[in-house]
């Protein structure tokens, strides 16, 4: 057993953002499913999320909770990688050894409603997609509005929209 006197502050940093990784792995993961269409693309953008939180990791403060800091990082990672792919036509796949941490979210997108409901996600924005998988993760109003940098009321509306959105969508995709 290593003694606490001879840990050195970056093993400790590392242990912790692992474990902090394993504990929330699940919304890194949604978001990827989220934003990425096929399992090479979900995992090479899982890699870039854990690779931005790992930088940012050291300067988190904890003035917000520490999943509202990871939907943040994963989301601003998520957008901004589908707009770095819209500018060039064919991205660079990244090297699969960074970080390897199985996704265990694919067995509930194995029924046909719920299929349904991501193809019709699908046409939605990225802002809206992250609105659609906050609102479906559950979380309240509040903590989508802090997640998201806007106000609590304008997350109501804005899910309340996107339901109607929704239901058109999947009676002419269904």
């Amino acid at each position: 057993m290593v003694q606490p006197c001879c840990v050195s502050p970056l093993q400790s940093l590392e242990t912790s953002f692992l474990a902090l990784v394993r504990e929330h792995q699940r919304i890194i993961h949604k978001v990827c499913r989220m934003y990425a269409d096929d399992a090479d693309d979900r995992q090479d953008l899982f890699q870039e999320v854990v690779l931005q939180l790992w930088r940012a990791f050291p300067s988190f403060r904890g003035d917000a909770k520490i999943t509202t800091w990871l939907y943040r990082v994963a989301l601003n990672v998520a957008i901004s990688d589908l707009r770095k792919k819209k500018a060039r036509p064919e991205p660079d796949k990244l090297n699969d050894q960074f970080i390897n941490i199985k996704d265990d979210t694919v067995q509930a997108f194995q029924d046909e409603n719920v299929q349904l409901l991501y193809k019709a996600i699908e046409h939605l924005s990225q802002v809206e997609k992250a609105l659609v998988m906050l609102y479906l993760e559950e979380h309240s109003y509040d903590e989508i509005a802090e997640i998201m940098g806007i106000t609590a009321n304008n997350a109501r509306v804005k899910m309340h929209r996107l339901q109607e959105k929704l239901r058109k969508i999947m009676a002419t995709i269904s």
